[in-house]
């Protein structure tokens, strides 16, 4: 039963990313597609977990859980501060583990371990570390506010839709299920992932540049400051 619930969580989750990065940031449609990403990108990341890729699917359930955090987090409760730990802890775990598997990988004949190659290996390692950093900064010195609070949530869940979209289109055959032929090709496959990290980029453009202040109301925290 958890194989049919992935396809169909990972069917649902990387539509809806890419939907919501196209949509106006901070309006109804955004905060609500936004929403349903989340929960489907846990079960994703859930299942894939159980299904055996441990390490992609609990980094998936890192990167869209601190994200949502950062914007749902009112203040610095005893509840939030475990939380925050266990993030800091897990990032800090995940990015020793990648630079330990980096080297293995580099030094394989193949220079690659368990399909994944030395490279990717240690970019996911750095990925880690700048996040294990920023949740550092939230226990220290708390969520912070207006543009910092905007990047530090976008990074994290374009990373997660890296993470889902980079699972599915970077092997042929699951593509091959699902799309028709012209969508297995190698530059097709890689368009999507290039897509994401150039919306994250551009969005973190947009937010330095501007400094989009946030207003909180209530538990939902909605940006009365948007995007255009």
């Amino acid at each position: 039963m958890i194989l049919p619930i992935h396809i169909a969580a990972g069917m649902l989750a990387i539509p809806l990313g890419f939907l919501a990065l196209a949509v106006k940031k901070g309006g109804t449609t955004h905060r609500r597609i936004g929403l349903v990403f989340v929960w489907t990108m846990f079960v994703l990341g859930i299942t894939a977990a159980i299904l055996g890729n441990i390490g992609g699917g609990l980094m998936a359930v890192y990167f869209v859980g601190t994200a949502w955090m950062t914007v749902r987090q009112m203040n610095d409760s005893p509840w939030t501060r475990r939380i925050n730990v266990a993030a800091l802890t897990f990032a800090v775990v995940f990015a020793i583990l990648d630079i330990v598997g980096g080297v293995k990988a580099f030094n394989s004949p193949h220079r690659m371990l368990n399909g994944a190659p030395f490279f990717m290996l240690f970019f996911i390692a750095g990925i880690m570390i700048l996040a294990a950093v920023g949740d550092l900064r939230v226990i220290r010195s708390g969520v912070p506010r207006g543009g910092p609070r905007l990047a530090r949530h976008l990074w994290r869940m374009c990373f997660a839709l890296f993470i889902a979209a980079g699972s599915f289109f970077s092997i042929r055959e699951r593509v091959a299920k699902i799309l028709p032929e012209p969508f297995t090709t190698a530059p097709v496959r890689a368009l999507p992932i290039l897509l994401v990290f150039g919306a994250m980029f551009y969005w973190l453009w947009r937010v330095r540049r501007r400094m989009l202040p946030v207003l909180l109301q209530g538990d939902s925290m909605p940006l009365t400051t948007r995007a255009k």
